[in-house]
């Protein structure tokens, strides 16, 4: 009886050493795969506090707090399913979905600078004129926010996917959880932060403390600039993911002339100049973007004439 209970407690020692294994190799692919979607991230994080625009203060934290449970509903119940049905079934359709999701980003982010060259600016969620009941207009901003963010989650879930995609069925499922999970609650509360720093400025600049209150009105006073920077590094962060996608893409189907290209050029700087690796990093973005800024004017040109 002893002899059986050692063993017993053996056996569950290993199965604990087994299932601790385990989540260390889903924490470091979810690490790993949320790392790759960054871009489409800080995308995320920059589109979203566009939809609380011209809304009171008391319902700023109220609907991100919609739009992020909307997140997790599109990540969890509505992506997920599908990506690990496309492993499954259609492994091979993940590249070529991921690229067309890289082109819908590209896109975007091209015409965002096509717009600001022309001096427009499509940056705040507009109020149409029919909406006078505020309960209908947060509805409609909550639903445009949750649509915005099952494209952008796709991408981030597919980036995710890519990256797991020869583990099995249940590590890729526990995988896109984590990442989904974990970027929602990262995204949605450095959202809710950023549309609240001027409340929290305000609050403060009312303090007794001289050196408080200077720091609350430079928090207000720095607002629009913050969410000015917000808006290029979301574009600038769209296009770089968007033509890296492309580039890799490319390269898994077979045309690995450009991504090759940037890779033996960035290779060459890394060990010509001093900080290599960032300057490396750093001309590999760029290089992606260009790509993205390209493709995305083609795609927005023939768009507009197809309108027309």
């Amino acid at each position: 009886m002893p002899g059986g209970l050692v063993a017993l407690l053996d056996d569950v020692a290993g199965l604990t050493k087994l299932a601790a294994a385990s989540l260390d190799d889903v924490g470091a692919a979810a690490g790993k795969a949320g790392s790759k979607a960054l871009g489409v991230v800080v995308d995320d994080a920059a589109v979203t506090p566009r939809y609380v625009t011209g809304l009171t203060p008391e319902r700023e934290l109220p609907i991100i707090a919609k739009i992020a449970l909307g997140s997790v509903r599109n990540k969890l119940l509505i992506l997920l399913p599908a990506a690990l049905l496309l492993s499954a079934f259609a492994p091979w359709a993940i590249t070529p979905l991921l690229m067309l999701g890289g082109a819908f980003l590209c896109f975007e982010g091209a015409e965002k600078v096509l717009a600001a060259l022309k001096g427009e600016h499509h940056d705040a969620a507009p109020v149409e004129e029919g909406f006078v009941d505020a309960s209908a207009l947060e509805k409609a901003k909550v639903g445009d926010a949750v649509r915005t963010d099952l494209i952008l989650s796709a991408e981030i879930m597919a980036i995710a996917l890519a990256d797991v995609a020869d583990s099995s069925i249940l590590t890729q499922a526990l995988v896109l959880v984590v990442v989904g999970l974990a970027i929602t609650v990262g995204v949605y509360g450095v959202v809710g932060l950023i549309v609240k720093l001027d409340d929290i400025g305000l609050h403060l600049a009312q303090r007794s403390s001289a050196g408080v209150r200077s720091l609350g009105r430079g928090m207000v006073k720095s607002m629009p600039v913050i969410m000015q920077v917000l808006s290029v590094v979301g574009t600038a962060a769209m296009l770089w993911v968007g033509g890296g996608i492309l580039l890799h893409g490319a390269e898994v189907l077979g045309f690995a002339a450009p991504a090759q290209f940037v890779h033996h050029l960035a290779e060459a700087v890394h060990h010509a100049v001093p900080l290599g690796g960032v300057v490396a990093w750093l001309l590999t973005a760029l290089l992606s973007g260009a790509l993205g800024v390209v493709v995305g004017a083609v795609i927005a040109t023939a768009l507009h004439k197809i309108r027309h």
